[in-house]
């Protein structure tokens, strides 16, 4: 098979089809890309996060504090939203426990009761406030007052620009403010989030930003959007120009990507209400930053992510804020497309590579490779991810797979064409029988037979020995051919099959176990080869020759059909009396001057009316006499000498 393979398709001549099936393989990638790109965009992302979600850090996050208004809150300080007095004291509150910074993912806009109040713990206390741009461009919404814009920075691409928003009552007279709007993906999960928004020509920062910025003690900070070339770095970055080394890497559309290596479990929570009573612990408050937010799942305010599909939006401010100071923002480098590519190469060579070896190899280790590729693509992308580099590997995986499958398919389609072809050659060396039963075996040096009732028939050519030593090798050879190839023919049509050919005669069998017509269809067959022989020898043999003739036996008895031989040059025969007497049968057909003898077990199935005894014989090589019968239908051959033939001189013998 793997000869078959190296002559019949050449390494050349397969590597353009191969190349062929990548392409396709490529096609199929961006068709699916363009059709369904929320479902390639979501199936990208959850996969890709995958790792988070299985091996999440279990660090305990100590630099930040979620205050939650939770259930317990709501219970005891009473339904919200509460009044601005109870916010003033929860800020109090929180900067008598020592709280460095507080961050308030809570908007404000109605004026209300207690709005001075409020306002003076916001002035001393260190808080930033919370405020929504709104980017759907239908919407007209401006509630409240804008503030906490970077006076320093400009509106700039690939800042997002906002037409409407929500954000405090002036009342509240707040200086440091910061967004909270994320981006929502088609699946409801929040992955990415502006860190800058522009809404009418100023810049406003997002409120993990904001805190970051309050806490480097500076009034007037300026950022500035920076681009780089290298091959591992974001495409567009937010500098902090006076601060060497703080820098936001940012997509094409201006988002920062959330990460969320982090458990939920690291980030400590405290209930509002035990701040506001003082049961709070002191220890995780003092000094630390403070995200105030709500937790109480009948305040709406919550959002899917890999971890949960009911995680505060708290948390995912506290997730940003991490991801500021640890300065391990997720980001997709700018040189991705050419890393896939550089991958898809590899697994292309890999596959191609793989194909070339045998079939067995090829066929073991491209199953093997279809599923590993795919594996190796989310396994280059996860590891990237460690380093906070965002490759994308759904892709990739899909063309690994592809490609895997159409190589496999076509692996697969080359054996069935090659087994389809061994055994056509197979099956013209042996019975069809025999070929389809060795494609389900393994091979094997012990005898290997069964024992059969056949019906057995001998044709053998007389005479051409001697015209194949007067004639040249290709007239011989062409006889012989035509012989074996109609014989063939009108055995077959009679339901019999060709065992073996051997010099100029052949040796057929007929089943008899289950069908008693068995003899009269080999008599039948004899009788045409007969009638098909007269036509294709030739009428006038070369001068010196005797004429060709065609003698034919038919016997019936057990026989015994498998293999012999050593296991690397195994050979079909058929073994048993039935087989001699068969043989011995057909050398008689000359002696007794009959075209067709037939031995006395397969005249049992024959009318006594087709058939004329022959008399009795001891045939060569045995002990016991057979009787032999020729058909009534054939004459005695003109050719032969009855008065001068061997058998009758033995008959003479005998009966003297």
């Amino acid at each position: 098979m793997k000869l078959l393979r190296n002559t019949s398709t050449s390494t050349h001549a397969r590597l353009p089809f191969q190349l062929g099936l990548l392409a396709l393989a490529c096609a199929m990638v961006v068709f699916l890309s363009f059709v369904f790109p929320n479902v390639n965009y979501e199936y990208d992302e959850k996969g890709g996060s995958l790792l988070w979600s299985l091996l999440p850090d279990q660090e305990r996050e100590e630099r930040i504090v979620i205050v939650a208004i939770d259930e317990k809150s709501l219970s005891e300080v009473g339904s919200w939203p509460w009044s601005r007095n109870t916010m003033a004291e929860l800020s109090d509150k929180l900067a008598d426990y020592g709280a460095a910074l507080q961050l308030f993912d809570i908007v404000f806009p109605e004026t209300k009761l207690g709005d001075q109040a409020f306002s003076q713990a916001l002035a001393r206390n260190n808080v930033v406030l919370a405020q929504i741009p709104i980017f759907e461009g239908d919407s007209s919404l401006r509630s409240g007052e804008l503030s906490g814009a970077l006076a320093s920075t400009r509106c700039e691409f690939p800042i997002p620009r906002a037409s409407s928003y929500l954000a405090n009552t002036p009342a509240l007279n707040a200086k440091s403010v910061g967004h909270i709007t994320p981006i929502v993906d088609a699946d409801g999960v929040i992955r990415k989030q502006p860190p800058l928004v522009c809404i009418e020509g100023r810049v406003y920062p997002s409120l993990a930003l904001q805190g970051l910025l309050s806490s480097l003690g500076k009034k007037d900070i300026s950022l500035s959007i920076k681009q780089y070339s290298g091959l591992f770095s974001s495409p567009q970055n937010v500098e902090i120009d006076s601060y060497f080394g703080l820098s936001i890497p940012l997509d094409n559309q201006g988002n920062m990507r959330l990460s969320y290596r982090q458990s939920p479990d690291s980030f400590q929570v405290v209930s509002a209400a035990s701040v506001l009573n003082g049961s709070a612990p002191a220890e995780l408050l003092n000094n630390a930053w403070v995200l105030v937010g709500a937790t109480a799942f009948g305040l709406g305010d919550v959002v899917p992510t890999p971890h949960s599909g009911t995680t505060p939006g708290v948390e995912l401010q506290a997730r940003l804020l991490s991801n500021l100071l640890d300065g391990r923002t997720p980001y997709t480098p700018n040189y991705s497309n050419l890393l896939k590519f550089l991958f898809g190469v590899t697994a292309a060579i890999i596959l191609i590579v793989v194909a070339k070896l045998g079939n067995k190899a090829a066929s073991l280790l491209l199953p093997i490779v279809t599923v590993l590729l795919p594996i190796c693509a989310w396994g280059l992308h996860t590891y990237l991810l460690t380093y906070s580099i965002w490759l994308g590997w759904l892709n990739l995986a899909l063309f690994c797979a592809f490609s895997g499958t159409l190589f496999v398919l076509a692996d697969h389609q080359l054996l069935r064409h090659q087994h389809l072809r061994i055994f056509t050659h197979l099956s013209s060396y042996l019975p069809k029988s025999v070929a389809q039963n060795l494609l389900h075996t393994s091979p094997s040096g012990a005898i290997e037979a069964k024992r059969h009732d056949l019906v057995l028939m001998c044709a053998d050519l007389r005479n051409f020995s001697a015209y194949e030593e007067s004639r040249p090798p290709e007239e011989a050879a062409a006889l012989l051919h035509c012989f074996f190839v109609e014989s063939t023919r009108i055995i077959e049509n009679h339901n019999g099959q060709v065992e073996e050919y051997k010099g100029d005669s052949l040796l057929a069998s007929w089943p008899r176990d289950n069908d008693q017509n068995s003899v009269q269809k080999a008599l039948d067959a004899a009788a045409e080869l007969q009638e098909m022989l007269s036509n294709i020898l030739p009428q006038r043999p070369p001068k010196g020759l005797e004429p060709l003739a065609l003698g034919i036996a038919i016997e019936r008895g057990p026989t015994l059909v498998g293999s012999i031989g050593p296991v690397n040059r195994r050979h079909h025969t058929l073994l048993g009396d039935t087989v001699t007497i068969v043989l011995r049968i057909q050398e008689m057909t000359q002696d007794l001057a009959q075209p067709i003898l037939i031995g006395e077990c397969a005249a049992r199935d024959l009318s006594g009316n087709e058939l004329d005894s022959q008399g009795s014989f001891l045939l060569d090589g045995l002990t016991t006499p057979h009787v032999l019968f020729a058909p009534k239908s054939h004459h005695v051959d003109p050719l032969m000498d009855r008065e001068d033939s061997r058998v009758f001189r033995i008959v003479r013998q005998q009966s003297s």
